[in-house]
């Protein structure tokens, strides 16, 4: 998630050399009898691997995503429902094993080909192609907004679409009734003329024996049912009355609890541990490459235990490290690229060095960003039973079939052998797309003999995580007289994903974006829009500051730099409308804007601030997105929402110091979020452009911080070029 290239995954051979050939042999084809020992249950039929029918009519939708929160699931299932006509009213959903036969083709598949027009004739080899791939990559994530944009569009829709065809083929043949003459409506197969009918579930058994085609015929927007409506989610009865169950609520017979200690020190071992005179009774010490745990009868004795336990820590050489150290690095590094023109380069158009060098007066200021925790409402934890050769887990993961494949290797068995069961997340943000906790939990479970529930601390949470990676990026920018940029010059550290995160829609006439390599010694890993994040902060606060030197309004400015860009023009008109732009606000209010484009969705946020004696109140944001479609309105509006909140606390508040190469944060008081008394008032525009369907749970973050930090600089005239906001006086 977050590491892939388009350009990447085809050098790399997943559909490159030999593999690119028409052939039955790589063809999915009808893999019904594979699965349906995993899904099916005593009169359920497969009709094909993602949809199963009962003798009682209802359908069953197999997902290959997990539910984090973000209502994923229940969109997928009323895709597939749309395209089959299945009656909603008899949907449930179940989501797919950790099992190879459902890695999940559809993801590569929508990554790397999106909308490109595939020619029919390839279409089945290349789902072969990629089943095998998924299968070798251990692919089952949910992350990247690829749910509905790719397992959607090519996976759900297709399903669907492939299913009501073989009930139909069926139909005709039970009733010798021509195709053509048959409808389907609602869970139902009718003639033309009324004059027969029956349920789906009369064909299903035929329909499971044919092969699924690969290019059925799918509905346009005017047909649709479901899609584009707000249906009832279907994972929220349960939380809401409390009878849904997180990995941390999972209860195993004979099971014990246990907590643990990791190195504070990041690339740290452990070399001893000196134990108490008596641990409680009952408390068993498990000592792991980089950690110790304790083994007790409750969470509350483990914890008790553990901290009579003093462990000794081999520590690396990079254990001074200081965030101050990092950042000079980074600063250094960018401006010795720069000097020396040593830098990669991705983005060059014109020439921007030749510019900048010739100008009288250019811009040249340098933004940071700070390491960023996940800070998950449910901390890490997994529950583990390891006999002999076998391992059976249960934990809520963004990866079931990778986190089968994970614990396999690191214990040293068949992946056969592993059996993983996905609980609902209390938050993922790409933590629970790394599976260190599980394995432990497994390690842990092996040497004490018995299951075993791995529950983190709040502060081992924290302490220990996956950080969004801490960047510097600088940029030079040359605005001529008549008040219209000439040059954009942009050098960073680290480039990761996606790709594009840096680069910027609007028409200047001579840019140049790179990047210097310079990683750090720091567990880094896929954060909430991952890059998007920074750079959106970065470019979309060098705009304002451009706007500023050309004495523009923030608006105009760019809307004059966007004339070639339909998308982002209505989106920034939109906002301009429902945001109220133009209207004066009394003195210590003001408004920012910015806009970005991440996975597929083009997002604009205005937001507006009150800030009197330094107090700082967050009032109102105004969010337009177009997302292509918006296949669940009421979803995409919650997810919208949720970046927002997500992005403001990051651009507020959130920081995680490192000092002597440890994280310098311990819980929330000193890593405060967003509460609700806090929370402005939002306000979400959707505009369905019908551009090819963009991502979701992301794109709602990367603008917050711009636009906030923007909103700032209008109502103080303070540039925020360094995140969080609370390192510049402001009470938050």
């Amino acid at each position: 998630m977050g590491k892939w290239t388009r350009r990447g995954f085809i050098t790399a051979g997943v559909i490159g050399g030999s593999a690119l050939v028409i052939g039955v042999a790589l063809r999915p084809g009808n893999r019904n009898d594979e699965v349906a020992a995993l899904v099916a249950q005593p009169g359920d039929t497969l009709v094909n691997i993602w949809v199963k029918i009962a003798g009682d009519n209802s359908v069953t939708v197999i997902v290959a995503h997990s539910e984090m929160g973000q209502g994923a699931q229940t969109v997928l299932a009323q895709m597939l429902a749309d395209e089959m006509d299945a009656n909603w009213e008899d949907v449930s959903i179940i989501e797919a094993p950790a099992h190879d036969s459902y890695a999940n083709y559809a993801l590569p598949y929508g990554f790397v080909f999106g909308d490109a027009d595939v020619p029919k004739v390839l279409v089945g080899t290349l789902s072969g192609v990629f089943l095998q791939a998924a299968k070798a990559m251990n692919m089952q994530i949910t992350g990247g907004s690829l749910s509905i944009r790719a397992t959607g569009v090519f996976g759900m829709r297709v399903a669907g679409a492939a299913a009501r065809q073989l009930l139909l083929e069926a139909a005709s043949e039970a009733w010798g009734v021509p195709i053509s003459q048959l409808r389907t409506d609602r869970g139902q197969i009718f003639t033309s003329d009324g004059r027969l009918a029956a349920p789906f579930s009369e064909f299903a058994v035929a329909a499971g024996e044919k092969t699924p085609p690969h290019t059925p015929t799918l509905k346009t927007p005017d047909q649709y049912r479901y899609m584009g409506k707000s249906l009832p989610r279907h994972d929220l009865p349960a939380k809401v009355d409390g009878s849904a169950v997180f990995g941390i609520d999972v209860m195993v017979p004979g099971m014990k609890v246990a907590t643990i200690n990791a190195c504070p020190t990041f690339g740290g071992t452990l070399a001893g541990v000196i134990l108490a005179e008596s641990l409680p009774a009952g408390a068993q010490v498990v000592e792991l490459d980089d950690a110790v745990a304790v083994v007790a009868g409750s969470y509350w004795e483990a914890q008790r235990a553990l901290a009579t336990v003093q462990p000794e820590w081999d520590l690396p050489e990079h254990s001074g490290l200081m965030q101050a150290e990092i950042y000079e690095a980074f600063e250094q590094a960018i401006a010795e690229g720069l000097d020396a023109g040593a830098f990669k380069s991705e983005v060059d158009v014109g020439d921007s060095g030749r510019v900048i060098a010739a100008a009288a007066q250019r811009i040249d200021v340098t933004y940071r960003a700070p390491y960023l925790a996940h800070a998950c409402m449910e901390p890490m934890n997994a529950t583990a039973h390891v006999v002999d050769d076998r391992c059976e887990i249960w934990v809520g993961t963004q990866n079931p079939l990778g986190t089968r494949h994970a614990v396999a290797e690191a214990l040293d068995i068949p992946a056969a052998n592993v059996i993983v069961h996905n609980h609902i997340m209390g938050g993922g943000f790409g933590r629970r797309s790394i599976y260190d906790a599980t394995i432990q939990a497994a390690k842990i479970s092996r040497s004490a003999g018995v299951p075993v529930k791995l529950i983190w601390s709040r502060e081992e949470d924290m302490q220990h995580d996956f950080y969004r990676p801490a960047f510097s990026s600088r940029f030079q920018g040359v605005v001529s007289s008549s008040g219209i940029p000439t040059a954009w010059r942009n050098v960073f550290v680290n480039k990761s994903e996606p790709h594009e995160a840096p680069h910027i829609p609007y028409a200047i006439a001579n840019i140049s974006i790179g990047s210097i390599d310079l990683p750090m010694p720091i567990p880094e890993g896929p954060w909430r829009s991952v890059d998007s994040s920074q750079h959106a902060f970065f470019t979309e606060s060098f705009i304002d500051e451009l706007a500023h030197a050309a004495q523009t309004d923030p608006l105009e400015f760019r809307r004059s730099l966007l004339q070639e860009q339909p998308r982002y023009l209505a989106v920034l008109e939109a906002l301009e409308q429902a945001s109220d732009w133009h209207k004066p606000l009394e003195s210590g209010r003001a408004r920012g804007i910015a806009l970005h484009e991440s996975f597929g969705s083009i997002v604009g946020e205005v937001v507006q601030v009150n800030v009197t004696d330094q107090r700082l109140v967050v009032e109102r944001v105004v969010c337009v997105a177009d997302p292509g479609f918006a296949m669940s309105p009421d979803g995409f509006k919650a997810q919208m929402e949720s970046g927002i909140i997500y992005g403001l606390t990051a651009a507020l508040t959130g920081q995680v110091e490192i000092s002597a190469a440890q994280a310098k944060v311990s819980n929330f008081h000193d890593y405060p979020v967003m509460r609700m008394k806090d929370s402005p008032v939002i306000d979400v525009i959707i505009i369905n452009s019908g551009a090819p369907v963009g991502g979701a749970g992301e794109p709602g973050t990367p603008p917050a911080a711009p636009a906030l930090t923007n909103a700032v600089f209008a109502a103080t005239g303070q540039r925020i070029r360094e995140l969080p906001l609370s390192l510049h006086g402001f009470k938050v």
